[in-house]
């Protein structure tokens, strides 16, 4: 399979499945929605696998569709195609941090994304993904923000480049919405922002982006992604190495107070 039809591929898998069931019921897709508390429109669309189906509504279509456990089986599966097959390794880590340091350098961090900034972003990808795949993987992208709800919350802290926050990827209106979100995570107590200004002469960061996690069973690792091929570092002199990085970038930025008051004046520019 290519990259893009990986994970599609298996929600269309799990999409006919449900109409198959459906259909042995004898139920319209509106008389199976009404039983599961979901629109027509909702039903065809995971039908038709352009709708990842939340973990409530496969348990509740396995008992309604007197399917004897199939559509359960598949729910770890469903949660995972969620994700592009470079990414699922770490998705399933970071869903398990207990710290997590990013530094960026292109685009905003996925984790503090608005949904418009992530769909522009997803939209200049090429070459171009299908409509569809980029519905999920907006989706997919939002969802792991529950990461700043869940308790306890994990350390988290974000270096990025100014001129990330400069380019107006989307335009200036989807900018706008980016930075208000940037400055709105940025005061939560368990969040830094920093951001390395244009016009140091020292960055450590020149290599490209990465991130740091630690899980909650004490596991430290790296993972490191371009242009679609990705690496989770679990040898402990690489990843002892990017920990060190991470530490000289943070000295090398702006404090996390003077990096919102820059976020401010970018949005003052606007």
């Amino acid at each position: 399979m290519t990259e893009q039809d990986d994970g599609a591929g298996f929600l269309r898998c799990f999409g006919r499945q449900l109409r198959i069931l459906r259909e042995r019921e004898g139920l319209t897709r509106s008389e199976l929605g009404a039983r599961l508390g979901y629109g027509d429109d909702q039903i065809a669309s995971v039908e038709l696998g352009r709708r990842i189906p939340k973990p409530e509504l496969i348990d509740k279509a396995d008992e309604v569709l007197n399917a004897g456990g199939v559509l359960r089986a598949m729910k770890e599966e469903v949660a995972r195609a969620r994700y592009p097959a470079f990414f699922r390794d770490a998705a399933r880590l970071e869903a398990e941090a207990v710290e997590l340091h990013v530094y960026d350098a292109l685009v905003v961090n996925g984790l503090l994304q608005t949904e418009e900034y992530a769909r522009a972003v997803f939209s200049m990808m090429r070459p171009p993904l299908d409509d569809d795949v980029i519905d999920q993987r907006v989706s997919a992208r939002l969802a792991r923000q529950g990461l700043f709800t869940r308790r306890p919350t994990p350390m988290m802290s974000f270096v990025m480049d100014e001129s990330v926050l400069r380019r107006p990827i989307g335009g200036g209106g989807v900018l706008r919405g980016q930075l208000e979100q940037i400055l709105l995570v940025g005061q939560q107590r368990s969040v830094e922002v920093q951001v390395m200004p244009l016009h140091r002469d020292q960055h450590a960061g020149l290599a490209g982006p990465f991130t740091l996690i630690e899980t909650k069973d004490g596991r430290r690792v790296a993972y490191v992604e371009v242009q679609n091929v990705s690496h989770v570092h679990t040898e402990r002199h690489l990843v002892r190495g990017l920990e060190a990085k991470y530490g000289i970038l943070r000295a090398q930025a702006l404090t996390p107070q003077e990096s919102l008051g820059l976020v401010e004046e970018l949005l003052g520019e606007l």
